[in-house]
């Protein structure tokens, strides 16, 4: 091999990735940062807010309306009475005692 077709093989060797690695680490810092109207994370959970929506519909409510209807909806659900239908609990305890006993009967489908 020809001494100076050796040297420029080298010297591409060595200075193509010596200067892909230089231009890579000299990019600019500000494309990671966020833009400056961004408002930090840790602000946004130090935030006391002020307004909610409504989980039925969607609209915006106060504070005030807002503890009011989780209220109503807890109240709701402490009441005794069926929330849910008999022949689904049903089917959910036939679905619970078949998860127990598929492990022992594994011919179960």
């Amino acid at each position: 091999m020809n001494h100076r077709l050796w040297y420029r093989l080298t010297l591409a060797g060595l200075l193509l990735p010596s200067s892909v690695a230089f231009g890579l680490g000299t990019a600019p810092a500000s494309i990671a940062l966020p833009p400056p109207e961004d408002i930090p994370e840790e602000v946004l959970r130090t935030e006391i807010i002020i307004e909610g929506r409504s989980p039925e519909d969607g609209e915006l409510l106060t504070a005030e309306e807002y503890a009011e209807e989780q209220a109503a909806t807890a109240a709701t659900l402490d009441q005794p009475g069926e929330i849910v239908s008999p022949e689904i609990q049903q089917l959910v305890l036939l679905l619970r005692i078949r998860k127990l006993v598929r492990p022992i009967l594994p011919m179960i489908p």
